[in-house]
């Protein structure tokens, strides 16, 4: 008895070890890079981290709930550079009515506009899941090879330069979206706050969430219990598209210039740091929280790479290396834990 009781016991520490990973790697990079890279715990490259983060965190969370459904979103970082483009477009060009006038959006308008650009691919992409029956991986790669094009398509392959804005249109606060700070904090970083809140409070207090759980963990289930399942994935990918768009504008905003390859494989850095912040690529398990610590352990670790000088090359690489580590304790938390509750009923039943 004492035998079996000290290896529940161990079993149950290490599950806790495999649960808090995420915690665990940000100390082990934040401790590296301390020690390895000048500077690196310095406040200016603190600040610098936190916007590179801030982008990534964003995908992540609106990938955080596509993957919690058993899907995936390959199109995000199109979706990106669509954005940038529409956002670009609008404020250099307007909209040209071919009447012999120019309607001109102001900066909240033309957030709106590329808003809504960005939810409305969200919205191909649940049309193509839901009603046409199309895989995700496959409904999302081409979306992505669509919006890719449509970006290019919008300037020929150019470069939108000097988005500084015009008092007369009211879009000189543009750059302020990207570049601006309130209370020593870029608005990014506040914004990333808002969004990782709500998208917390959807996912842990809302039926919405407690159904996006629910597709995940078992979809002909939720269905027969009464679940909407279109709507949920639905809103899952839309909400996908918002998040990309709302980085495709603030990238934008930061370069203020937007160029069609803008967003070019960040669909992997979001798929990185979700699932490094403990989103099952199964479905039915992930935290939004777990997801932004997983974004900085990623942006920390690119940050972290570039000051000691280490080639692009091989910090692909190495990110490569961190999501199949993260796959393989997934898996190896799920099995644990499948074995930690035979044993607890086993004990019970006793």
């Amino acid at each position: 008895m004492t035998a079996l009781a000290s290896k529940a016991s161990s079993r149950n520490w290490l599950l806790v070890v495999l649960q808090l990973r995420t915690f665990v790697a940000l100390i082990l990079v934040l401790v590296f890079f301390s020690v390895m890279a000048p500077n690196f715990l310095t406040a200016a490259n603190a600040v610098i981290v936190s916007k590179h983060v801030a982008l990534n965190a964003f995908l992540a969370i609106g990938m955080t709930f596509v993957i919690i459904t058993g899907g995936i979103d390959l199109s995000v970082g199109s979706i990106v550079g669509l954005c940038a483009m529409v956002a670009g477009w609008l404020v250099l060009n307007g909209v040209d009515t071919g009447l012999g006038y120019t309607i001109w959006f102001n900066t909240i308008e033309i957030v709106g506009i590329t808003l809504l650009v960005g939810i409305g691919v969200g919205f191909i992409n649940g049309v193509l899941i839901t009603r046409l029956n199309v895989a995700p991986f496959i409904a999302t790669l081409g979306t992505l090879y669509i919006a890719r094009g449509a970006a290019l398509l919008s300037s020929g392959g150019r470069t939108f330069p000097n988005l500084s804005g015009s008092e007369e249109f009211g879009t000189a606060s543009f750059p302020f979206i990207g570049t601006g700070n309130v209370l020593g904090l870029p608005v990014m970083v506040w914004l990333l706050v808002v969004v990782g809140l709500g998208a917390h409070y959807i996912s842990r207090r809302t039926p919405l969430g407690r159904h996006i759980y629910a597709v995940g963990g078992n979809e002909r289930g939720a269905a027969l219990s009464g679940v909407k399942v279109n709507r949920v994935k639905m809103f899952v990918y839309m909400f996908s598209g918002f998040c990309a768009a709302l980085v495709g504008i603030i990238i934008a905003s930061q370069l203020q210039a937007a160029h069609p390859a803008t967003g070019e494989t960040f669909e992997l850095n979001a798929i990185a740091a979700a699932v490094l912040g403990g989103t099952s690529m199964s479905g039915g398990r992930g935290r939004i929280f777990g997801t932004i610590i997983g974004a900085f352990v990623i942006g920390i670790l690119s940050d972290g790479l570039i000051m000691m000088g280490v080639s692009s090359f091989w910090q692909t690489v190495i990110k490569g290396v961190v999501i199949v580590l993260a796959v393989v304790i997934d898996q190896a938390q799920s099995r644990l834990q499948a074995r930690v509750a035979l044993a607890q009923e086993a004990a019970a039943s006793r």
